[in-house]
């Protein structure tokens, strides 16, 4: 799909132990020094669906395919890193690349691993990061509106439109507000600008608050800030004990939940980001079901069904013809196709029909 999520954050706040649980791999390097990540890690996590393992339950494939997710581990950011601090240009502009920020953040006191800052203070390290974002914003729409000024003495109908909504944009930034915020977020003008320079504070936030063991059952200090912080800004706080969840890494399903159930928690802090980072990319699944295999596919919500077959293979699309669709509950409840077909619940649906979420489908098409 192209989309991705990046995690960011101070360094040694536990990205890299994150991105590690995440991929179920040691394959980022976690050290406790700042900067241990320079280039980007990047990997291709499945996303968890309980469903698939209940279809799989009455169809018996060969194998299961999951939707998945791409996730970024970006180095950690200074303070001063719009100005070049810590190589902070070359880490912003990896953000740029990604179209949801995951920001880790950390909520839990050890001595023994060292802060960039020195102390623990979760907003504070929130700011630091968020005011980076919000310069190199500010730079970038800056020298936009240079640009579009130039293009405008030549009266070009298009610049004049957008100089006008790019000289508001700066204001609005220059004032400290995020991008996201800007009151003509969802015009035509500001999305022309924000095509080619994908505003880091335009993006939609995921916090993670990074906690100890003890910090996993009840919010601690640190976490009640956090969420308050979000609250304002309308975002989701997930919590999460990045080291647990490493150590998690090689359990199977029943281990995993067992781990959990000993620690007082009811689900992974991390099934929580993936599936909170699939919505807020606005990407759902629909599934088809056959000996070889049950598998997800992943479409972005409000897909029509040609779109969707499209997924599959471009000619699906291109001599769509019908979809066959089974809603998810229909499947389970009658037992597979067979049944949910002499119950009447198969249906047969044209290329207007938005697929749902959890559809089983066929298509029929011709080339």
């Amino acid at each position: 799909m192209g989309l991705s999520i990046g995690l960011v954050g101070l360094p040694n706040v536990g990205k890299s132990t994150t991105f590690n649980a995440l991929t179920k791999a040691q394959n980022a390097e976690s050290q406790n020094y700042p900067f241990c990540t320079i280039e980007p890690n990047k990997a291709v996590v499945p996303v968890p669906d309980k469903r698939l393992d209940e279809l799989a339950k009455i169809v018996k494939p060969e194998r299961i395919l999951y939707s998945t997710l791409d996730f970024v581990d970006i180095a950690g950011l200074v303070k001063g890193a719009s100005k070049g601090e810590g190589l902070g240009n070359k880490f912003l502009s990896n953000i740029k690349e990604t179209e949801v920020i995951l920001h880790i953040v950390r909520c839990f006191e050890d001595e023994n691993i060292t802060h960039v800052e020195g102390s623990i203070d979760p907003i504070r390290d929130i700011e630091i990061i968020e005011q980076e974002l919000l310069f190199a914003d500010l730079d970038s729409v800056q020298k936009r509106v240079e640009l579009l000024s130039k293009k405008a003495k030549g009266k070009e109908k298009e610049a004049l439109a957008q100089l006008e909504v790019a000289s508001r944009l700066l204001e609005h930034i220059a004032q400290g507000l995020p991008v996201v915020t800007f009151e003509a977020f969802e015009s035509e003008e500001f999305r022309a600008i924000n095509r080619d320079l994908r505003l880091l504070t335009s993006k939609a936030i995921i916090y993670a608050a990074n906690v100890d063991e003890e910090g996993l059952v009840e919010d601690n200090e640190y976490v009640k800030l956090v969420k308050e912080y979000a609250a304002q800004r309308g975002a989701q706080v997930i919590k999460l004990c990045a080291k647990v969840e490493e150590e998690m890494v090689e359990f199977d399903d029943d281990e995993k939940a067992e781990m959990l159930g000993s620690l007082g928690v009811k689900e992974s802090g991390l099934d929580q980001i993936i599936h909170e980072g699939f919505d807020k990319l606005g990407l759902m699944s629909y599934f088809t079901a056959g000996v070889k295999e049950v598998r997800a596919w992943t479409i972005r919500k409000n897909t029509t069904a040609p779109k969707a077959a499209a997924v599959i293979h471009n000619d699906f699309e291109k001599g769509f013809i019908r979809a066959e669709v089974i809603a998810y509950e229909d499947f389970i409840a009658y037992g597979g196709e067979a049944k949910a077909k002499e119950a009447g619940k198969n249906r047969l649906e044209g290329k207007e029909y938005i697929v749902q979420d959890g559809d089983i489908m066929h298509f029929r098409f011709n080339v």
